[in-house]
């Protein structure tokens, strides 16, 4: 017997999905068993790139989630509202739900997952984190007998777009990111993107499943890619690194308390002989280290129609099968279903151990550098290089890398410098170093 599926929304991500429920050829057998129901829309008069019967459409979201004849809703609206309120009632009237909302489990998730456990119901979420890539499941089942060390990656494809281009030729913040919006590849309003929101909200999902816990998304520390312009390019370049958005999660390190994670966001000089160094374009990867199993990366297109909707209908055929083999009113299958167990301590960002890069202008005259090295060594801000890289009307440019440093103490040394001995010193650029 065919399993009814109920569709919210038939944008991009909608449109694709319905479109492999429509030629299953050559494709799972089991996709063959999914038929599409209704559809809900905005608007019925608007032309759209596949065609469903006019009598599947409907403009009534609730018909959709109350409708006794539908198996499975697939949310793809995308935000917060209504969708946090319909995937709420689909699972109150007993339904499965497939979801690629990411904004929506990363601020509702408990609220979601504790009622469809209530309910006896499963909520997927493949495609809310990486597109086509594989990397949900992998983490629920594959790798979940690992002990998780960090899961990090790129995990937006429009910030990713515009660190390529402004690393291969050289142009600017503002001048990539108008090409991306005309090319559709970045947002009107690109501020989710440009601003690491979005990829907040990613890593808070891969968090929660790679640790087990509760990840708030206000704890996460967050910088965007706006300040990174065509001069760090060039420096990272020079450097051995590229720079990249990097949504980070991890446990402390040298932390013995299980519950405390490093997670966040923010552009990140990596280097060039790193695998994510060279992922480039509107491409994601998700990088995992874990024990046993070591390093671990998965690749590839991180949005668009074919590839969310690629992982939304793998959802859908995991649904079939649980529910052809898994009689009705049993406990929920533990490898789909979602248990976190507490809330967990996100270490502030004071505390993180990382290396740094900064950018330095400052008057050019004998004893700058010297200054420089005893204000951070004062610190205990190690030092692995120093260089005067440009003169320019009595000033110079000089960029340092740090050893590993505690964060607090180099913000406080940078402190100092902008307010110290030396007049006419200015930081423009500070970079955190894989």
């Amino acid at each position: 017997m065919a399993l009814r599926v109920g569709l919210l929304g038939l944008g991009t991500v909608g449109s694709g999905t319905a479109a492999i429920l429509l030629d299953p050829s050559q494709r799972h057998p089991l996709v063959r068993e999914l038929v599409i129901a209704r559809a809900g829309v905005r608007s019925l008069e608007k032309q759209r790139s596949i065609s469903l019967p006019a009598e599947l459409l409907t403009t009534d979201l609730d018909a959709i989630v109350s409708d006794p004849n539908v198996d499975i809703v697939v949310e793809v609206l995308g935000g917060l509202e209504p969708a946090r309120s319909l995937i709420l009632k689909a699972i109150a009237h007993g339904k499965h739900v497939v979801t690629a909302n990411k904004a929506a489990i990363a601020r509702y998730g408990d609220e979601i997952f504790a009622a469809a456990r209530a309910a006896g119901v499963y909520v997927a979420i493949e495609a809310a984190v990486g597109g086509g890539i594989p990397t949900i499941q992998p983490l629920k089942h594959a790798l979940s007998v690992n002990r998780i060390r960090r899961v990090l990656g790129i995990v937006n494809g429009t910030t990713n777009y515009i660190l390529t281009r402004m690393a291969t030729e050289g142009a600017d913040f503002a001048e990539v990111l108008a090409d991306a919006q005309r090319l559709g590849y970045a947002e009107a309003d690109p501020t989710a993107d440009v601003d690491g929101l979005d990829a907040a909200d990613k890593i808070a999902i891969l968090a929660a499943i790679a640790f087990s816990d509760r990840v708030k998304l206000d704890d996460i520390h967050c910088e965007g890619i706006r300040q990174i312009g065509a001069t760090d390019i060039g420096y990272a370049e020079r450097l051995g690194f590229a720079i990249k958005l990097l949504a980070i999660a991890q446990r402390e390190a040298g932390n013995t308390n299980d519950d405390a994670l490093q997670v966040r966001v923010h552009p990140t000089l990596v280097p060039r002989e790193h695998p994510l160094a060279s992922i480039n374009g509107v491409n994601n990867a998700i990088f995992i280290e874990g024990d046993p199993i070591g390093e671990v990366m998965l690749f590839g297109p991180g949005a668009g129609a074919g590839p969310t909707a690629s992982a939304v209908v793998a959802d859908l055929v995991s649904l079939v099968a649980l529910m052809k083999t898994q009689p009705q009113g049993t406990d929920l299958h533990g490898l789909m279903s979602y248990m976190r167990q507490a809330d967990c301590r996100i270490v502030p960002i004071t505390e993180l151990v990382t290396r740094f890069y900064a950018r330095i202008d400052c008057i050019d005259r004998p004893g700058v550098i010297g200054y420089l090295g005893t204000t951070f060594g004062k610190h205990d801000v190690s030092l692995e290089s120093i260089v005067q890289t440009d003169r320019r009307e009595g000033l110079a440019e000089i960029v340092v890398v740090t050893h590993d440093v505690r964060e607090g103490n180099f913000r406080d040394a940078l402190a100092e410098l902008a307010s110290g001995a030396i007049e006419q010193i200015a930081i423009p650029s500070v970079l955190r170093v894989l």
